[in-house]
């Protein structure tokens, strides 16, 4: 039986749920924090990345340089509108997005949030679990595995599964050590 797809929609997991924690704010600077929110260019909805440089001077802080002046008034817009939380700071010419200190408070209902997207993304994991076990089952149904390969397959995609929900343990327990400390 082969086990990729199954494998492929894991790994998938594991990057969209890196991808979400590494938008969440932890004290510190992060320009991923920008990378959903879209200014509208021209018409079209372009995220600020692709429309100025954005850059990390000091630990809290993130200054967004319009290659065009003439977005700076919409990509203030796009970051006021946005969830993020912060106020940007517009002297004509950059903006400037200042990262106040997390308070025990606020780390704390992070941590809720971080625990609550590591669960989402187990959930994920344990689904392909599921529809690997399911293929697996439907193949043997057809005679084209054995009852010991199919229990054989159903080992292996567990194994996998555990290693993948680890993953995901240890990353969490990173960031969780990340907003904690800061």
């Amino acid at each position: 039986m082969n086990y990729e797809d199954i494998k492929g929609k894991m790994e998938k997991t594991i990057e969209a749920f890196s991808e979400r924690l590494a938008e969440v704010r932890a004290g510190r600077a992060n320009p991923a924090i920008l990378n959903k929110i879209k200014i509208d260019y021209y018409g079209t909805p372009t995220p600020i990345n692709q429309v100025a440089g954005v850059s990390v001077p000091e630990a809290r802080l993130i200054v967004i340089q319009p290659w065009d002046v003439s977005v700076l008034k919409e990509i203030e817009k796009a970051i006021l509108a946005s969830d993020i939380g912060i106020n940007p700071n517009n002297d004509g010419k950059v903006i400037r997005l200042a990262f106040p200190e997390l308070n025990e408070e606020r780390r704390k209902e992070l941590v809720k949030e971080i625990k609550k997207m590591a669960e989402e993304a187990k959930v994920a994991v344990r689904l392909s679990r599921r529809d690997g076990i399911e293929k697996a089952k439907a193949e043997q149904k057809e005679g084209n595995i054995t009852e010991d390969e199919l229990k054989q397959a159903e080992n292996e995609i567990q194994k996998m599964t555990d290693s993948y929900v680890d993953e995901i343990d240890k990353i969490l327990a990173d960031k969780e050590k990340e907003v904690m400390s800061v």
